[in-house]
């Protein structure tokens, strides 16, 4: 059950923080400086670390992304059961 409800919400849960982000970029004005920031942050410790280095930065935001990407999918599917228990329990306590 649970691997079927994480591959039948796969496609929601890409699409839906897709759209998420693009909102936060537009309408969240802390969220929008924030990431410049660190976008900003990062490139400046990019450019200053030797030649030897750079692929030993680039390893390690890549598996910053891929543990992002986890705990995204985590924290959605978490809030989809959530959602669900609450639901069942609304509707047990009607009863």
């Amino acid at each position: 059950m649970i691997n079927t409800l994480e591959l039948l919400t796969e496609p929601l849960i890409r699409i839906r923080l897709e759209l998420l982000y693009t909102e936060l970029v537009k309408c969240h004005t802390e969220y929008k400086q924030l990431s410049t920031e660190t976008d900003q942050y990062f490139k400046a410790l990019r450019d200053a670390l030797p030649d030897q280095l750079q692929h030993t930065v680039f390893l390690y935001e890549d598996a910053q992304i891929s543990l992002q990407s986890i705990l995204e999918r985590s924290i959605y599917i978490q809030g989809f059961k959530d959602a669900l228990q609450l639901f069942s329990e609304l509707q047990n306590s009607s009863i």
